[in-house]
């Protein structure tokens, strides 16, 4: 237990047969209000222009219709408060955040969290905003002696718009005097030293980590509304979120990882998904609704590089819904510039990012895009059915690979080649060091068979597989989504966090009159989904209070040692090299240059990586104080977990370098020999029971 002394208060500066992917709206067919699309706002000329009565005739609603929508509102708020309070709960409860001090909330912060949190650290730290966003702009630290645009390179935006929030909220309290924050001294027991801790919203960490857990509360208010449109009912809203809370654990990992990308995109992927269901159900969508999905589509964009293999999932799938022709040509050909028009701006926003270009994503856009202009010569070359279908399938897969790989070679990029190196590793036996460095992480391996046994108990994969047996026809993008995200997480586990969330949202369909009404009236309808979500329960229940049961207290004494030494035995440009995790602490802490990080999407880093890491090989001390050397290292932060740890047969940091240094197989490991006695390549200056500092040699002429 901690002692929590107060110490003082702060103040911080109509459907076509084209249309079929439809289910049913939430009024009855027959009974809404028969407008063109778009003309909403012009629907009536009340005599009351203000207050609620004005708002709803302006939106053309009945009263009772607009107690719906109240209702539903009301409903989706309060999902998205106890979410938003769920969140905030389980990441106190593992870390009891508000009791640490402000470097153990840094290292809190671990792996790629801690890299991107450091932009975010350098922006409101800076003199000014501007200056601050100079400094990411044109950074010297992360990639020494690299100047990099970091903006470009690690989807920066959330880190940007927040720093700023953080500026402009701490001027303003500042100004008028007003607290924001409170700091307390904790006696952290154990013989250690005491340490200030912050709570409130001038806490810095405390800032973004609140907006985090705020944006996916959000989320899941936009959950409760995407279940409840796409099954035509508010129970349908309740069965999402109640799927949802019940398979937290598989849904989303937020609450352990606040700063990673998804936490920012997510959300506004479930948004771009329910503006797309509203436009697949409208028969003439508005210019305003595809504006909408284009902004949610770069929302969702910018803040995370893997977005576009998202994507890519979609539009594959309408592709699908369109072939089988269950939507319109017209209707795709717009979505499809939606798409196109969303990537450019990205790419252009993103500083120009070749990965975006080169993408599958961009080219499976053109390819569809051409495939559909020249639908008619297809028609008449091949006969209409099966083979027209699988002829077009054919000319799309074909033409996105080989697109893909002209543009690659064309522009020189091969930022993303380990992603396909990634996915061949997973059809053969293909191995290579960077393959292995994601494929002997569990988040990148195969899905665990635990996860379907999960979705069982709790009912969501039987409930799953009854609505896609029933209804497939009427729901067929949603349905072939939702086979897209299965194929991706039982490839890639990490990526079953598109999938169980998808399923949560289908599983709103079985309150859907129009699909189920066959159960009985609504009343026996209504006790059948209650029943449902009543065995469901049973042991969602149990996952919730598992997840509440957690409790912890993050402390890292080896790693905080490590970081106060940088601090006062290195100068300020000494550079540094290490595992990736270590390095984002060390540049975040201490501001010091380092050489690798753990954003591994650029083929020059994943270079960088390499040379760093033969320190774990079995080559020469001399072959690896050479490497540093070239790479200007001043100090090498040796860890001897990653030179035994071994999560499955091959998985060892010396076992996957014997896959590319095969002419070392058998020897002692260099880093096994580092831990006993560094010398002669290096001097061990620094060590405790995890860490060990190796200075490195200055490099001489020849070896430059």
């Amino acid at each position: 237990m901690v002692a929590k002394n107060r110490k003082q208060t702060g103040k911080s500066p109509a459907a076509t047969q084209a249309d079929r992917d439809k289910s049913p709206l939430v009024s009855p067919p027959g009974k809404s209000n028969p407008r063109r699309a778009g003309r909403e706002g012009k629907a009536s000329n009340s005599s009351h222009p203000n207050g609620l009565h004005g708002i709803r005739n302006r939106l053309g609603l009945t009263p009772s219709a607009a107690a719906k929508l109240g209702t539903t509102l009301l409903l989706a708020a309060l999902a998205g408060y106890l979410h938003w309070h769920h969140l905030s709960q389980l990441f106190e409860n593992d870390r009891h955040f508000s009791h640490l001090s402000s470097l153990e909330k840094e290292m809190a912060f671990r792996t790629e969290m801690g890299l991107y949190y450091s932009y975010y650290k350098t922006i409101i730290e800076a003199p000014s905003f501007l200056g601050g966003l100079h400094m990411v702009m044109n950074d010297r630290l992360t990639e020494y002696p690299l100047v990099i645009n970091t903006l470009k390179r690690f989807n920066l935006y959330p880190e940007v718009v927040l720093a700023s929030w953080y500026r402009t909220y701490s001027g303003v309290m500042g100004y008028f005097g007003i607290p924001t924050k409170m700091c307390w001294s904790i006696n952290r027991g154990e013989g250690l030293t005491p340490v200030d801790s912050c709570e409130g919203m001038g806490d810095p960490a405390y800032f973004y980590v609140t907006f985090v857990f705020l944006l996916n509360g959000a989320m899941m208010s936009l959950f409760f509304i995407y279940g409840a449109y796409l099954s035509g009912s508010r129970l349908g809203g309740i069965v999402t979120t109640a799927c949802f809370f019940f398979n937290h654990g598989e849904s989303t990992r937020v609450m352990w990882t606040p700063p990673l990308r998804e936490s920012f995109a997510y959300p506004f992927l479930v948004l771009q998904m329910l503006l797309l269901t509203y436009i697949l159900r409208t028969r003439n969508p508005s210019r305003t609704a595809m504006v909408a999905l284009g902004i949610s589509n770069l929302c969702f964009m910018l803040p995370w590089q893997f977005a576009q293999f998202v994507l890519l999932t979609q539009v594959a799938s309408l592709f699908a819904s369109y072939i089988l022709g269950y939507l319109g040509a017209a209707k795709m050909q717009s979505i499809l510039v939606t798409h196109m028009v969303t990537l450019g701006a990205c790419f252009v926003l993103m500083f120009g990012n070749s990965m975006l270009l080169t993408s599958f994503y961009a080219s499976s856009l053109v390819s569809i895009w051409a495939i559909i202009a020249l639908r008619d010569q297809f028609a008449q070359v091949f006969r209409p059915g099966i083979i027209l279908w699988v002829m077009q399938g054919l000319a799309w897969f074909g033409s996105t690979v080989l697109l893909k790989f002209l543009l690659s070679t064309v522009l020189c990029a091969s930022d993303d080649a380990h992603i396909s190196a990634l996915i061949k590793s997973k059809f053969t036996s293909y191995r290579d060091f960077h393959t292995l460095m994601y494929t002997c992480a569990a988040e990148f391996d195969f899905i665990e068979l635990e996860t379907p046994v999960r979705y069982l108990k709790t009912l969501l994969l039987p409930i799953n597989v009854l609505v896609v047996a029933l209804i497939a026809w009427a729901m067929v993008y949603h349905s072939l989504q939702l086979v897209a995200f299965t194929v991706l997480a039982v490839l890639i586990m990490r990526l079953k966090l598109f999938l169980t969330p998808h399923m949560c949202i289908m599983a709103s369909l079985i309150c859907s009159k129009q699909l189920f009404g066959w159960i009985g009236e609504k009343f026996k309808h209504q006790v059948a989904v209650f029943a449902v979500l009543a065995i469901m329960a049973i042991q969602g229940v149990a996952n919730l209070q598992a997840q509440w049961a957690i409790i912890g207290e993050f402390s890292n004494m080896p790693q905080e040692e490590l970081l106060d030494w940088i601090q006062e035995n290195s100068q300020p440009d000494s550079v540094f090299a290490g595992a990736m995790p270590t390095m984002a602490s060390v540049k975040l802490s201490t501001g010091r240059p380092i050489v690798n990080h753990p954003h591994y999407e650029d083929a020059g880093l994943r270079e960088r990586t390499k040379l760093v890491y033969s320190m774990y090989s079995r080559m020469s001390g001399e072959t690896v104080k050479r490497n540093l050397m070239k790479l200007g290292v001043d100090f090498f932060v040796l860890e001897d977990s990653w030179c035994t740890r071994r999560t499955r047969p091959g998985c060892s940091m010396p076992e996957i370098w014997d896959v590319e240094d095969s002419e070392n197989v058998g020897k002692i490991p260099l880093c096994t020999h580092m831990s006993r006695n560094s010398r002669p390549h290096f001097n061990t200056v620094f060590s405790n029971d995890i860490y060990k500092v190796l200075k490195v040699p200055k490099a001489t002429k020849d070896l430059r």
